[in-house]
């Protein structure tokens, strides 16, 4: 099992002073968040990605997966090809955060490039359930 899933953290998100509901701590990882189940992992990647929107001005693939995933530690164009062929998002295309037929697809995208499996989508629409609440 990969990493992010293990720790119920689909998107791979760093540790950091921000703190997300269902967050486990203290995170027996040192380096990534974990979470109490996947479905709260989702809810996190769209809190976050949400963010990325509201607070950066980041409004397409291209920029989300730019912050997400920086080229000091990543292949970003290719990450951000493997998104938007999976989701059928142009990279520069403006996206709506709120939009769950929009959202669902992106984190399905970046659990699988994170984790190197398909995402289980029942455990996206949870997650999508916990964010809209």
């Amino acid at each position: 099992m990969s990493r992010g899933l293990s720790n119920c953290n689909p998107g791979n998100i760093r540790q950091s002073k921000v703190r997300y509901k269902g967050e486990v701590q203290p995170s027996r990882d040192p380096a990534f968040k974990q979470f109490e189940s996947l479905a709260c992992g989702y809810r996190a990647v769209f809190v976050l990605l949400h963010t990325y929107r509201v607070r950066h001005g980041l409004r397409t693939v291209r920029g989300m997966i730019s912050r997400w995933a920086p080229p000091v530690e990543n292949h970003t164009e290719a990450y951000i090809r493997a998104v938007a062929a999976d989701t059928g998002i142009d990279p520069d295309e403006p996206l709506d955060t709120l939009d769950p037929a929009t959202m669902i697809p992106l984190a399905a995208a970046i659990s699988r490039v994170e984790n190197g499996t398909a995402a289980d989508r029942g455990e996206i629409e949870r997650g999508w359930a916990l964010f809209s609440d």
